[in-house]
């Protein structure tokens, strides 16, 4: 199997290519100065909308499952390019993504070279789709159910969701797979990153009787996991190498989200110089009617 720049879970790429370089920059430096100034203005704009919508956490939260909060960055590149790595040498031989072409990572400061060297494995073209040979004939005769379609596969659960579900898996022999999830329970879906993480297993013992929660009926336990085969990353890295990798499957979902959120901005910027004119305007042509 190929490896991208560096290992998973050392941060030893190589650095994005300054602007005026064949690759270009991914942010232009103004967009980003604009975004950060009006962070605060946004902010302020926003908020009431948003406590109207219910976030992916709370939903997941009132269902009864703890989700870890996402630590992604959109604007990070190199890990755009950890988590393009990830998903090209662990996801992609049996989850598809159809809807992004290999060309698209360009704008993570990859060029054409890079992408075929590194990450095209069939001997496909940096034009074509990221699909995989699988049918899903064969997929459904194979597994049971031809695994989905990952492209927006962010947007339908989240990335908080994605970040606990990729760190939480743990061995039971129970399960036709040998493996079981913390969020997402009897998945039916193995570890595909267990050589990173390790293996980990399900261990329960029960609660003295002053540690028993309140409104906990039946017999109080407490559960928790350990690492019976360490994997060839430790935990921070293992961390790290999720993060990167559902900040991928974030970006993947809506690539041009930073640029408009940056058209955005500058959208709003015009109308807000643009205001005191039309009232100008507006009391020009109103004046004789009152």
């Amino acid at each position: 199997m190929k490896t991208f720049i560096g290992l998973p879970g050392k941060r030893g790429y190589t650095p994005f290519p300054p602007k005026g370089t064949s690759c270009g920059a991914y942010i232009p430096q103004v967009g980003a100065l604009l975004q950060a100034r009006c962070n605060s203005v946004l902010t302020g704009l926003l908020l009431p909308a948003a406590v109207l919508l219910t976030s992916a956490a709370a939903m997941a939260s009132e269902a009864g499952m703890r989700l870890d909060q996402a630590p992604i960055a959109p604007t990070d590149v190199v890990s755009l390019q950890s988590g393009a790595r990830t998903f090209a040498n662990y996801c992609l031989n049996c989850h598809s993504a159809s809807l992004m072409r290999w060309n698209r990572l360009t704008e993570l400061g990859l060029n054409e070279s890079q992408i075929l060297d590194n990450l095209i494995f069939d001997g496909g073209k940096v034009g074509d789709l990221m699909n995989v040979s699988m049918t899903k004939k064969d997929a459904r005769k194979w597994f049971g159910a031809a695994p989905p379609d990952l492209s927006v596969i962010a947007r339908a659960r989240g990335a908080d969701w994605l970040y606990s579900y990729l760190r939480g898996f743990y061995r039971d022999p129970a399960r036709p797979t040998g493996w079981n999830n913390t969020v997402y329970e009897n998945v039916g879906m193995p570890n595909p990153l267990w050589q990173l993480q390790g293996e980990r297993v399900r261990v329960e013992h029960a609660l003295k009787a002053g540690e028993a929660r309140e409104g906990q009926g039946g017999a109080a336990i407490a559960v928790k996991y350990e690492m019976v085969k360490p994997g060839s990353l430790t935990p921070v890295q293992y961390d790290e190498t999720v993060r990167d990798l559902v900040n991928f499957l974030v970006y993947m979902g809506e690539p041009a989200a930073t640029s408009r959120k940056q058209i955005g901005i500058f959208v709003l910027l015009f109308l807000l110089a643009l205001w005191p004119l039309v009232y100008l305007l507006k009391r020009e042509f109103w004046k004789d009617v009152h």
